[in-house]
């Protein structure tokens, strides 16, 4: 697969993501990242808008794998009480975690989104697997590492935003 750093579409956030906008794009799994998408780094405990949406993908028939960095329990005890499959350690942008997902899961890369708050880990590795790459903003910028990479994945959003047709926002 190509090296690419745009995400195929961006939303404002996870939740504005839609079963029906999956379906028009022929998605049958959502692997999500963790960390800053679904939860801040600082927090263990889902809004009440996060667990509906889950409810609804779930409900929809959408399946959901968290696939994260994360060498930490967080995410796996988040998934296990979920109900949702957890892949950690994942190496994004490599392609371990995302193919050990897409077999897990039993669905090809063009049936497969990734969703995710960055351009250098988690697009990037979904477009390096043939995956649909999509971009949602980081819920908190915490602190300044955080931030300064927000600041270099700007050009990234500003061209991504330019040519993309399948662009979403809220």
């Amino acid at each position: 697969m190509p090296l690419s750093f745009l995400p195929k579409a961006i939303f404002q956030k996870l939740t504005d993501i839609t079963p029906q906008y999956l379906n028009r794009q022929h998605i049958r799994l959502v692997m999500l990242d963790f960390d800053n998408t679904m939860l801040p780094y600082t927090s263990t405990e889902p809004t009440p808008e996060l667990l509906r949406w889950l409810d609804t993908m779930k409900q929809a028939g959408v399946e959901l794998c968290v696939v994260s960095n994360s060498r930490k329990a967080k995410a796996s005890d988040f998934c296990q009480l979920y109900g949702i499959n957890c892949i950690t350690r994942a190496r994004k942008p490599f392609s371990k975690g995302l193919r050990q997902c897409l077999r897990q899961c039993g669905v090809a890369p063009k049936q497969a989104a990734m969703v995710g708050d960055q351009i250098y880990t988690d697009v990037l590795g979904a477009n390096g697997v043939g995956a649909f790459s999509i971009l949602v903003k980081p819920i908190h910028l915490h602190n300044i590492w955080l931030r300064l990479r927000h600041v270099a994945e700007q050009p990234f959003i500003f061209l991504a935003r330019k040519r993309s047709v399948t662009h979403e926002e809220s």
